[in-house]
């Protein structure tokens, strides 16, 4: 009989262990274009996390899936570690690679470069003390393209290049 009273104790206690477990709270700070290349555009998805718990966790990895004009611009994920130290916080940086022609969908819709609405969800996949966690991310907002990378800042290079 004590054996069971202390089985059932543990128990107890063990589901209890996800209540001292808080969720990291986690911002986007940014959505930038960091390149141009022949294969598509290259941007990076800023995170905060600020690890509120009096221990660390590790991210084990992340997937998001972001959305320009409704319209399915990028998805997916990877598998990557970061420790997120007790009670401090920490910037991420989510690569993300577009193809041309996802931009062309988006660019067929003449939005206004200076006030694209976007959506990012996304998850962060965490290890704490007490097992895994999944931190839901969500941000609605507009984005403004850079007037390097705006299509006739483009258009005119190439036939700047073209001349000689």
């Amino acid at each position: 009989m004590r054996k069971i009273v202390c089985l059932l104790s543990l128990i107890v206690l063990l589901s209890g262990c996800g209540k001292l477990v808080s969720a990291p709270v986690v911002t986007v700070q940014d959505l930038n274009v960091v390149s141009v290349d022949p294969a598509g555009a290259g941007m990076e998805l800023y995170l905060k996390v600020r690890n509120t718990n009096s221990f660390d966790v590790q991210l084990q990895g992340y997937s998001y899936d972001i959305k320009i004009m409704a319209l399915p611009l990028a998805k997916g994920g990877a598998r990557e570690e970061v420790n997120f130290p007790a009670n401090e916080e920490t910037d991420v940086r989510i690569p993300i690679r577009i193809t041309y022609s996802d931009l062309l969908e988006i660019l067929k819709r003449k939005p206004d470069p200076d006030k694209i609405p976007y959506q990012v969800a996304a998850g962060l996949d965490l290890e704490t003390p007490v097992g895994q966690m999944t931190v839901p991310v969500k941000k609605s907002g507009t984005y403004a393209i850079p007037k390097k990378y705006r299509p006739a800042a483009i258009f005119g290079k190439l036939a700047d290049f073209l001349k000689f």
